[in-house]
């Protein structure tokens, strides 16, 4: 498995409400996620909406992303979760994701 953290911003007027999204993701999206190879998946947020994400991925990065891409419910989620965040240049939050190099692990 390959550990992969990503970076994203949220804007600062909708944290609540993307917080409040992430109570309660969609099993389909889940199920999805899943699917594709993402474990011990997990968000965290910053006051100021930075946002980072890690996750253990089956192959990579991108091979996770691919699969997702494949997925009709993960184009539904993107098109929900769009208007959140800051910087996407009229793509969806996934393919902005700025993947951190990973510089240090203790098992």
């Amino acid at each position: 498995m390959k550990r992969v953290g990503f970076l994203l911003k949220v804007k600062s007027d909708k944290l609540e409400e993307y917080k409040k999204y992430h109570e309660h993701v969609w099993p389909e999206m889940l199920d999805a996620l899943r699917r594709t190879g993402w474990h011990n998946y997990s968000l965290f947020l910053r006051d100021d909406g930075l946002l980072f994400g890690y996750f253990q991925a089956e192959e990579s990065f991108a091979k996770s992303l691919q699969g997702m891409a494949r997925e009709e419910i993960n184009a539904k989620w993107q098109d929900l979760m769009a208007p959140y965040f800051e910087n996407l240049g009229g793509a969806h939050a996934d393919q902005n994701m700025q993947e951190l190099v990973e510089v240090f692990h203790l098992d």
